[in-house]
């Protein structure tokens, strides 16, 4: 099974789920199966005054995932992340990085379309 990205507040599959992509405290980028991990730091998109989301979205490109979980990505990153053959669910809010994983395993989360990413703002 390919590997996911899932924005996260922490280094730690108990962390909760970072709303935000593109300025995500970081990424975890996990195995779902393993579930092997690594936290990938979202540092440089963090301190850009603009297009932090298509940063992220070549910060995970280069990691070479399949997915993303998330709560929101706007529609420039939303674009980055489907020329990279990425696809994305988002409005995950409020539960850990471990239960988003749970969820991705079952079968339980709602690809976005790039419709979904126009003109809305968290």
């Amino acid at each position: 099974m390919p590997t996911i990205a899932i924005t996260s507040e922490g280094p730690t599959l108990e962390d909760l789920i970072d709303p935000r992509f593109g300025r995500a405290g970081g990424f975890i980028v996990v195995d779902p199966v393993s579930m092997e991990y690594e936290y990938v730091p979202n540092g440089e998109a963090q301190v850009r005054a603009q297009g932090a989301g298509i940063q992220a979205a070549e910060t995970v490109a280069r990691k070479g995932v399949s997915a993303v979980l998330t709560g929101y990505v706007g529609p420039k990153a939303f674009q980055a992340l489907a020329a990279a053959g990425i696809r994305v669910a988002q409005d995950l809010e409020n539960i850990t990085v471990h239960e988003a994983i749970d969820r991705y395993n079952k079968g339980a989360v709602t690809w976005a379309q790039l419709d979904d990413a126009k003109g809305r703002r968290p």
